[in-house]
């Protein structure tokens, strides 16, 4: 079988602060084999292009946006931003603003992680359809066809593979699809990422996209794709490529290297969890083989920071880490569990280099954590955070309100055991909980559709407790955000950034003054 060339697109709207990593780990297991392939993040430079060809702002806060938009563009670029939050985020507001009026007509408003079509919506097929069918009303069609479709051309590709996870991605991926398959009828499509894995596992794979689409792809794509190739087995693990990102402008104070070193998640107990929805198994790499590839990666790519993007880091691999520091600054999401509760392995943690850690405590009440299985007892969630304040490693504590088990009364105490840890807490994130379709825990709830479409990820329910969506918000938003002791915390987190670039802020992680790249 003649090799085959592949390229590889990563699709607008994403957060635009780093590079894709599942096109990177995609990249990497091509080219270990030989073959062909090219690698295009259309997100960064879909959204530069768009920043770039707007037409004159005819109202103030746009012409000020767009008289600024390069120093903006280089602040959020440079470690200077660093030293003022308030230039940091109007430079966020401006480019944003700026976005919003890109449209290709009223209803469709694009922003720096968000696109919305008040005609289209990402969970109809038939809306995707459309999208497909009509890529010139898409505002990243001029780019699409006056530069993208270009390249792509002149790489003259048998395959042409886009990854799509996030609904912000979808009407954009689909309006590429359409015109790729206008303009290089020859060449076949495959989608994956983690959006089409959770069609996938919702049900939705019998959709029919087959006049647009030759594959779709559930779960880690590298075996597809080597397959597609002509190549029978998958020797792998394989390192990320991320040669192809080297000279991209994120939006981020330094460069971001992110990486996975497993798929699903190692404790996958949690009640309502989209992983048990959706059937993922923890598949993680040998944790030799991982702290072996950050190590090899760091030194090729010297990033500002690492972003590790597993579900929960695993305690075998914190302590791997822990003992093979990867050279860099690195943050990722970990549990309220062993061997965080001991102090001087936090010590050990900040000393290999972890400036933060994402914490998932979703309530503050104990009868809620059990309900959920969640497997975090209290007295532990606030031993872990104090260890980390003392060795110098940011908390990124994230909350969970509005699920079945939980009523006022005990969002009432997480207010509390929040309010009693600020101190320790560097940021928050709150969310109002969703019910994934055909949640294994949903039994005996009355549920509905949450908002009409086809391809819809989640439900709507009947709150057990009368403790309605209506209800929780207006307790976040009069009650909890207004706190005294929360309110300074919600604050100081990045607006649309949020957690990519918040170890960027922190003042007291003294790794960063020593060891990183930031704004080189």
């Amino acid at each position: 079988m003649a090799q085959i060339s592949i390229a590889l697109l990563h699709p607008p709207v994403a957060k635009p602060s780093e590079a894709p990593a599942g096109v990177a780990r995609l990249a990497g297991a091509l080219k270990a084999h030989g073959v062909r392939c090219k690698v295009i993040d259309a997100n960064i430079r879909g959204l530069h292009h768009l920043l770039h060809c707007l037409a004159e702002p005819r109202d103030t806060w746009g012409k000020r946006a767009r008289r600024h938009l390069d120093s903006h563009i280089a602040n959020l670029r440079s470690a200077r931003i660093l030293d003022n939050f308030d230039r940091y985020k109007r430079a966020i507001a401006d480019i944003n603003h700026l976005l919003s009026a890109a449209g290709r007509d009223d209803n469709i408003r694009v922003g720096l992680a968000d696109y919305h079509d008040r005609n289209l919506s990402p969970v109809r097929s038939a809306d995707l359809l459309a999208s497909a069918q009509a890529p010139e009303r898409n505002p990243f069609f001029g780019y699409y066809q006056n530069c993208l479709l270009p390249e792509i051309r002149a790489f003259a590709p048998d395959v042409v593979g886009l990854s799509i996870n996030y609904l912000a991605q979808a009407l954009s991926a689909f309006a590429l699809i359409g015109l790729i398959r206008r303009q290089l009828p020859e060449a076949k499509i495959v989608i994956g990422g983690g959006l089409v894995t959770s069609w996938h596992h919702h049900g939705n794979a019998a959709v029919d996209f087959g006049s647009l689409v030759h594959r779709m792809v559930a779960g880690p794509g590298e075996q597809a794709l080597l397959e597609i190739a002509g190549i029978g087995t998958d020797g792998g693990p394989y390192r990320p490529d991320y040669a192809s990102f080297a000279h991209e402008a994120y939006l981020a104070p330094g460069t971001i290297l992110p990486f996975s070193a497993s798929h699903g998640c190692w404790w996958r107990r949690c009640a309502f969890c989209p992983e048990r929805a959706e059937g993922h198994r923890f598949k993680p790499l040998a944790h030799s083989i991982a702290v072996e590839q950050l190590k090899d990666l760091t030194r090729a790519v010297q990033p500002g920071l690492i972003h590790l993007l597993d579900n929960a880091l695993s305690p075998a691999l914190l302590k791997s880490l822990a003992a093979h520091p990867p050279g860099a600054p690195w943050y990722g999401f970990a549990r309220f569990a062993a061997p965080l509760d001991a102090p001087e392995f936090c010590r050990n943690l900040a000393a290999a280099g972890c400036v933060m850690l994402k914490l998932g405590l979703e309530s503050g009440d104990q009868k809620v954590l059990d309900a959920l299985h969640k497997g975090i007892r209290l007295e532990t969630a606030s031993r872990v955070l104090n260890n980390l304040y003392e060795a110098g490693i940011a908390a990124y504590v994230y909350l969970l309100f509005g699920t079945p088990a939980e009523d006022e009364a005990a969002a009432q105490k997480t207010l509390r055991f929040v309010s009693t840890h600020s101190p320790l807490i560097d940021f928050l994130n709150t969310a109002v909980f969703n019910l994934p379709q055909h949640s294994p825990d949903s039994a005996g709830l009355k549920t509905r559709d949450f908002y009409p479409g086809d391809m819809a990820l989640y439900k709507d329910f009947e709150h057990p407790q009368t403790w309605s969506r209506a209800s929780v918000r207006r307790f976040l938003e009069k009650e909890f955000k207004r706190h005294p002791s929360i309110r300074p915390i919600l604050l100081r987190d990045p607006p649309v950034f949020t957690s990519n670039h918040a170890p960027f802020f922190l003042k007291r992680c003294r790794f960063f003054d020593a060891n990183s790249h930031i704004g080189e």
